[in-house]
């Protein structure tokens, strides 16, 4: 079954650019964007609670600047 759908200009160039040979269809282009983004692993519980501690911590204003985690790491 095939539908049409309607994209910008600017999105079809987008995607004729992205073409990896020049008879790869938008079909194509889609599904492998789809499969380089999409991951389905659920994330473990512990993991969404580090997540959403880090979160409240951002909300607190509890952060640093690149240029202060780059001094503590001794990066230049």
């Amino acid at each position: 079954m095939k539908t049409t759908i309607q994209v910008d200009k600017k999105v079809k160039d987008k995607l004729e650019a992205m073409k990896v040979h020049p008879k790869e269809s938008y079909n194509e282009i889609i599904d492998r964007l789809i499969s380089v983004s999409y991951d389905d692993e659920e994330l473990s519980d512990e993991t969404m609670k580090d997540i959403e501690k880090s979160f409240e911590q951002v909300r607190q204003g509890r952060t640093i600047s690149n240029e202060e985690l780059k001094e503590r790491l001794g990066i230049k």
